[in-house]
């Protein structure tokens, strides 16, 4: 008889329940199953109703982010073995709307991570002809860790000031906006300004620094938003000092 482990799984069907409620299922315990490899098994064996959302099972696509006997985790990288003799408790991501079961509504983190613009801005291109936007090591070095965020949300379903102030741009997308910012090719620093040091960017942040701990792909979101806040008050202070240099 092979091991088996139980897994509580967040049911919330709108038609049928007013809230979330846990059901009980028993999968086997392997040591190379991951929390995502019994869900998978409940869906294709036991109640093929459970929603939830899955991609590359690599822990790349950032998709399978949910809440693991209380902490965010990416499903696909979280094992079942860890949480032996169980019962494995898994829920939607916190601080988000849940519109089935373990599915969340994104469209506020995806409204949140466009107004940052993150991606590369310049006044001007250089044609194809001109060849490749050199960098050094050290410039790479720069932006490297924020470019590693995938967008999982782990770190919003972490921050309190997320959870009490949805207003908050977020960890995620401040650390986007810094992944460019510093980045030696980018000019669109100043594009992001008003967004990042508004009252409901980097100010919000209070610095507990669940977010970086909550981070799989050791991004530190906590460290982007304390380094732009630095950036923040130097400039704000420079267009005290010399208004005329203002943009």
């Amino acid at each position: 008889m092979e091991d088996r482990i139980t897994m509580q799984v967040a049911r919330y069907r709108p038609d049928r329940e007013a809230a979330p409620v846990l059901q009980s299922y028993e999968v086997p315990l392997r040591k190379e199953w991951t929390v995502l490899d019994g869900l998978n098994h409940i869906k294709d064996y036991l109640d093929g109703t459970v929603s939830y959302r899955w991609s590359c099972r690599m822990g790349i696509c950032g998709s399978c982010g949910m809440t693991v006997n209380g902490d965010p985790q990416l499903s696909c990288a979280t094992f079942l073995t860890d949480y032996a003799p169980g019962p494995v408790r898994v829920e939607p991501l916190r601080n988000f709307p849940v519109i089935r079961d373990l599915v969340i509504e994104i469209s506020d983190f995806m409204h949140k991570l466009t107004e940052v613009k993150p991606w590369l801005i310049r006044e001007e291109h250089r044609p194809l002809e001109g060849g490749e936007y050199l960098q050094t090591p050290s410039e790479m070095d720069d932006y490297q860790k924020y470019s590693m965020c995938i967008n999982c949300m782990l770190c919003y379903s972490a921050c309190p000031v997320y959870a009490l102030e949805p207003e908050f741009l977020g960890p995620a997308a401040i650390a986007l906006a810094q992944r460019y910012n510093l980045d030696s090719r980018d000019e669109g620093a100043a594009d992001r300004r008003d967004v990042l040091a508004s009252a409901d960017g980097v100010w919000s942040c209070t610095f507990v620094g669940e977010c970086t701990t909550a981070c799989p792909k050791g991004v530190d979101p906590a460290g982007a938003i304390q380094r732009y806040k630095l950036t923040a008050a130097t400039q704000a202070l420079r267009d005290f000092l010399m208004p005329w240099r203002a943009r």
